[in-house]
């Protein structure tokens, strides 16, 4: 049951572990794409048409990585910011009551009994950049990830229209 176990802190958490493991990937990719595009100008400079059409997608290859990486790293910063803000203003959802499987999972029906109740506030104001920020969170305290990422990229554009948004 949830009350044997500890609370866990989230606020206070150390995030230096964290970024600099974000750093080192980055960096490790970084390698790989130079040697990825390395071994794409040898295909391309082989001068035979496999080579030359292997080579060029191969090049191909470093130029998506770091587009996804990019990607990645600033919808990561961006779910950042939408979670600081809703922690300073209170409106992040307290699931630190919830009863938790052993995995530390919260229980699928207090999961679905919180997405409930946020559903609620959503439908009232669905273009609401917080309601759909705690919506995304339910889905995914819920289990329900593709949904939880596509309200989350959705909270991410309607917070960027903002008035709020444009005045900072």
């Amino acid at each position: 049951m949830a009350s044997d176990s500890k609370p866990r802190k989230q606020r206070n958490r150390d995030a230096r572990p964290i970024v600099w493991m974000i750093a080192f990937l980055v960096i490790a990719m970084c390698v790989y794409f130079v040697l990825l595009g390395q071994r794409g100008i040898d295909l391309i400079s082989s001068g035979t048409a496999a080579g030359i059409g292997i080579g060029i997608g191969v090049l191909i290859l470093p130029f998506l990585g770091i587009w996804m990486i990019v990607a990645t790293l600033r919808a990561g910063i961006e779910h950042q910011k939408l979670a600081r803000i809703m922690a300073e203003e209170g409106r992040e959802l307290d699931v630190s009551d919830l009863p938790r499987r052993p995995s530390g999972r919260i229980e699928r029906d207090a999961a679905d009994d919180l997405f409930a109740q946020v559903k609620t506030e959503w439908e009232a104001d669905p273009e609401n950049w917080r309601n759909t920020y705690r919506i995304a969170r339910a889905y995914d305290y819920a289990g329900d990830r593709s949904r939880a990422r596509q309200m989350m990229k959705r909270a991410v554009a309607q917070f960027r229209e903002s008035p709020e948004e444009r005045s900072a």
